[in-house]
């Protein structure tokens, strides 16, 4: 059973930067990929980013490209990946969810085990 915990959520003024992060446990592959989802309020949940476990080869949403960056913490002992939202909108505003899949194409498809979820708030 895979566990995901997310951490870093707050509240963030537009053009600001926020940083969330996202630590996996019980996974015995060491081939599978993580990756964040969002939801806004009234809103379907979205993918936003995905990154590889064993190549680090990233996929982002259109809406995100260019402002956010997922990575792996690879210094650590526990897997871990972080999203660094940069030039952050109003319209960011929403719960992030961490996710994993065995395939990052399963992932972006929702496909995935979920984390709690933290929330994200862009101020205007």
């Amino acid at each position: 059973q895979v566990k995901l915990v997310e951490a870093g959520g707050g509240l963030v003024q537009t053009g600001g930067s926020h940083r969330l992060s996202c630590a996996a446990s019980g996974r015995s592959s060491r081939s599978f990929a993580l990756g964040w989802f969002r939801q806004a309020p009234g809103k379907e949940r979205e993918f936003v980013a995905a990154i590889n476990w064993n190549d680090g080869n990233p996929e982002y949403a259109d809406f995100v490209k260019g402002r956010f960056t997922i990575s792996r913490d690879t210094n650590q002992n526990t897997v871990s990946v972080s999203l660094q939202m940069d030039t952050m909108k109003p319209d960011d505003t929403a719960v992030y969810y961490c996710t994993s899949a065995p395939r990052i194409e399963d992932l972006i498809q929702g496909s995935g085990s979920w984390g709690q979820g933290t929330q994200v708030t862009v101020s205007s």
